[in-house]
């Protein structure tokens, strides 16, 4: 099939419009259009077909008590020493340009908020706005089985894209969160994931806050020419 140039420009909007949010309103999501962006993500590719990701839906109560949970193990320090992450999603040691875009991305975002660097408290707030997903109406935890390996992370991956691409193509907003992998046991817990099962992250899911000052912050990207190399 051919696209339609307003096809392409459908695609392509929903794409680069793809931003992660960090305010929203609470605006209720119908569980219709929830299940219809997981279906349509599910179309996403997977080595030999084996679709490794699972899904935890979270709204109401479900979603507000996970949340309580989380907070409280935030807030308390020596609580919050005793969850560490599974696995490692940053790198130990970091260099240039990585460790350059993320201290970007970071005092940008403090910067909109009005958050010093030395304002340690605020910066602890911030962080655990994260674990109240932001204020979305609808919280989503991803989880894979243990037996599977590094190609399935990857696959796992494009179906997190897809998710935040068929959101865009309906008017919502996501944001995918790593921050919640620090608190997996309470996670899987809360929503009764057996023990094969790993949390990959979570992801908020909602209408974007439109007044919210964080909400303008537009992350940069580097152009083609500088990682891509083309050979004839």
């Amino acid at each position: 099939m051919t696209p339609t140039a307003d096809q392409t420009a459908a695609v392509d909007a929903a794409i680069t419009t793809r931003r992660s949010l960090r305010a929203f309103l609470p605006t209720p999501v119908p569980r219709q259009t929830i299940e219809d962006i997981l279906a349509v993500s599910s179309r996403a590719p997977s080595g030999t077909n084996t679709q490794p990701w699972k899904v935890y839906v979270l709204t109401g109560n479900a979603k507000t008590e996970l949340s309580r949970k989380i907070m409280a193990a935030h807030n308390d320090p020596g609580e919050r020493a005793s969850h560490t992450e599974e696995y490692a999603y940053y790198p130990t040691e970091w260099k240039s340009p990585f460790i350059d875009r993320r201290r970007k991305v970071g005092w940008d975002l403090y910067g909109l908020l009005d958050i010093g660097k030395t304002d340690k408290a605020r910066m602890h707030a911030q962080h655990g706005r994260n674990y109240d997903f932001f204020g979305a109406p609808v919280g989503l935890m991803f989880t894979i089985d243990r037996i599977m390996r590094q190609g399935s992370w990857l696959d796992y991956g494009m179906f997190l894209q897809s998710i935040m691409v068929a959101a865009r193509g309906r008017g919502l907003d996501t944001c995918p969160q790593a921050a919640f992998m620090q608190f997996h046991r309470i996670i899987t817990a809360h929503i009764g994931a057996p023990d094969n099962e790993q949390v990959v992250c979570g992801m908020s899911l909602g209408y974007a806050d439109p007044h919210a000052v964080e909400n303008t912050l537009v992350t940069e990207r580097d152009p083609v020419s500088t990682f891509a190399r083309f050979l004839e």
